[in-house]
C-alpha cells in the first residue's frame, strides 16, 4: 500500500515558460482563493526549504486576515506575497525590537510570511510588483496605525537579502531555528510617515 500524503504530487506539466522583461505588463494581480492551493503548494515547494502543512495553504487562501496576493501570467500563478497585520503588543518577544514601544499599544506591523516567484520568471520585476503593492496597501489611510513591515530571510538566501536591501529594508536581528540548522536575518522597513 502506498503511503498517504496530504501533499499534492508535482508533475512536469507544472513547469512554466520564462517571459522577457518587457512583458511585465502581461502580469495580472489578484488575491488567492481556495482553488489556488495546488498552484501555491507547487510554488512554495520550489521556493522554500521547508514544507508548510496543508492547513497553512488553506488559511492563506481563505482567511481574510492574510493579505495573499498572486501574480499570474497567462492564467497561471507565477508569484505570490502573503502578509499579516499584527498588533505590536501581540508580537513575540524577539520581534518587538523592530519599532519603539513608545509608539503606543494600538501600533500595528505588517509581517511578510512569504514572497516567492517561480524561478523561470525571476529578475523580471515580479517580486517588486508584489512587494510594492503590499507597501502601498499598508501605507493607505486605512492602515495608518501600521508603522513597519518585517520578515525573516535565510542568511544563505543572498538573492533575497540583496532584494530587500535594495527595497530599503534593514537587518535588525539574527535568529537560529531548527537546532542551529537554519539561521535567519530579520529585515524591517519603517513607515512612520503614513499617518
Amino acid at each position: 500500500m502506498a503511503p498517504f500524503s496530504w501533499y499534492l504530487n508535482v508533475t512536469s506539466e507544472t513547469s512554466l515558460k520564462p517571459i522577457s522583461p518587457c512583458k511585465i505588463s502581461n502580469i495580472q494581480l489578484r488575491f488567492l482563493c481556495p482553488a489556488d492551493i495546488r498552484d501555491v503548494w507547487t510554488l512554495c515547494l520550489e521556493c522554500f526549504p521547508i514544507e508548510y502543512p496543508q492547513c497553512w495553504y488553506e488559511e492563506i487562501t481563505s482567511n481574510p486576515k492574510f493579505y495573499s496576493l498572486a501574480a499570474l501570467h497567462e492564467g497561471r500563478i507565477i508569484g505570490l506575497i502573503v502578509a499579516e497585520i499584527k498588533e505590536y503588543v501581540k508580537l513575540c518577544h524577539e520581534d518587538k525590537d523592530i519599532i519603539s514601544p513608545c509608539l503606543g499599544g494600538a501600533t500595528e506591523v505588517g509581517y511578510i510570511l512569504s514572497l516567492a516567484v517561480n524561478r523561470n520568471y525571476r529578475r523580471n520585476g515580479i517580486a517588486s510588483l508584489l512587494l510594492d503593492n503590499l507597501i502601498t496597501h499598508l501605507t493607505s489611510k486605512e492602515y495608518s496605525s501600521c508603522k513597519a513591515i518585517f520578515l525573516h530571510v535565510l542568511t544563505t538566501n543572498t538573492a533575497a537579502i540583496n532584494f530587500y536591501e535594495r527595497k530599503r529594508f534593514r537587518v535588525t536581528a539574527y535568529f537560529v531555528y531548527n537546532n542551529n540548522r537554519l539561521i535567519f536575518k530579520q529585515f524591517v522597513i519603517q513607515m512612520f510617515g503614513n499617518d
